[in-house]
């Protein structure tokens, strides 16, 4: 392949430059993409294959991780928002959320 002095060349030249690259790494892209789908086993082509996932903790109960100390039935997992109560409880004094830790 031939050298080009990119700085002597004029605009619309080094648009169609970048045009002519952008096409041959597509094309190298999709035959690697297939490359890759053979050696794996899958069925799709070469195409990428969306999967709708969503998290796996998602939906699922977890067990308490902090307790109240005025009223024992109030329990946080430690996910999400920190409570009301746990905030109430910490107002003014100096406990910590270490300080509601189930043992």
């Amino acid at each position: 392949m031939a050298q080009r002095n990119l700085a002597s060349m004029s605009v619309d030249a080094l648009l169609k430059l970048r045009d002519e690259i952008g096409v041959v790494l597509n094309r190298k892209a999709v035959e690697l993409e297939g490359q890759l789908a053979k050696l794996s086993g899958d069925k799709s082509n070469g195409r990428a294959v969306k999967t709708k996932r969503g998290t796996s903790l998602k939906g699922r109960k977890v067990a308490a991780k902090y307790r109240s100390k005025k009223d024992p039935s109030l329990k946080w997992s430690g996910r999400g928002a920190t409570p009301v109560w746990m905030r109430e409880e910490m107002k003014g004094t100096k406990l910590k959320k270490e300080n509601f830790l189930i043992k």
